[in-house]
């Protein structure tokens, strides 16, 4: 049995994952942009990552862009029957890199076509609509539109089920009335928890959750309060943080990413990483500061 056996499973559209997988983001060049800076690593990472038992892998064409599908397609293709590739569509990369809202009906089309190509797939398991109605976190806007163009893709048979990223509770409660929603995909961590109300309502009505920067936005205290738990665990801050989200809630999917070997490997050992009492109330005591 893998480790991260030991992190059980949860329902991502009509299939049940593994809770940890794998977010290919930091495979692209810096920023996000451009080629890695060692393919070989990068497509070494990849193929590490399932033979670890990771069945649930993020992406997106606009990373790169371009560039981490490519290197999914190029490491894992054919690809083992119960992967579920997980992207996103919604935004473009500038010439510098910028990211741009790109949620034109235009614009979401062709992004669906570039991940079935980029990925050699006929059909995309997942797609998030990433909202960027401000480029810090969630904020208001309309997203029927979009979302409609989305759920019309889906229709046509290239998209198996949908999900929405950087969302509001209010958005995601009006994404929810418009199509099925599969996932939702936000900023959230130990530290961060203004999603804590949405998490609960999701779990209660079967639909998956997945926080990005688990890591992301502690002041100096929160950060000493982490090494502090993971120094007493013998565990590193990034393990401490990912256990924390397990044990939050069981309807949360895990995509913590990488571009070592080493590191993945660090990161799925958190499966069998137990936070005693003790850590979890020094943990949830941070939190308010």
């Amino acid at each position: 049995m893998s480790i991260i056996d030991k992190s059980g499973t949860y329902t991502l559209g009509d299939r049940q994952v593994k809770r940890l997988g794998y977010g290919a983001m930091q495979l692209a060049g810096p920023g996000v942009f451009g080629p890695p800076k060692d393919r070989t690593a990068a497509l070494a990472v990849l193929r590490a990552a399932i033979e670890s038992g990771v069945d649930h892998i993020d992406t997106s064409d606009f990373y790169g862009p371009h560039v981490t599908n490519q290197l999914i397609k190029e490491a894992l293709h054919p690809y083992p029957k119960d992967l579920v590739l997980v992207t996103k569509i919604g935004a473009r990369r500038g010439p510098d890199g910028a990211w741009l809202p790109a949620f034109s009906a235009e614009d979401l089309t062709q992004a669906v076509h570039d991940n079935l190509r980029n990925l050699g797939r006929d059909v995309l398991d997942v797609v998030n609509l990433r909202l960027m109605f401000d480029t810090h976190g969630p904020a208001e806007g309309p997203i029927e539109a979009p979302l409609t163009v989305l759920a019309g893709l889906q229709q046509k048979g290239l998209v198996r089920h949908v999900g929405i990223s950087n969302a509001t509770r209010k958005q995601v409660a009006e994404a929810r009335r418009i199509c099925p929603i599969a996932c939702v995909q936000n900023q959230y961590n130990v530290m961060h928890r203004h999603d804590d109300a949405l998490i609960d309502e999701l779990a209660r009505d079967g639909i998956a959750y997945v926080p990005f920067f688990p890591l992301g936005g502690f002041s100096p205290l929160q950060s000493a309060v982490l090494s502090e738990v993971a120094t007493k665990l013998d565990a590193t801050p990034m393990q401490v943080a990912l256990a924390w989200l397990l044990r939050r809630s069981p309807n949360i999917l895990l995509i913590p990413g990488t571009s070592s070997v080493a590191h993945l490997r660090e990161n799925l050992a958190v499966a069998g990483l137990t936070l005693p009492a003790d850590a979890m109330a020094a943990l949830e005591a941070a939190a308010g500061h």
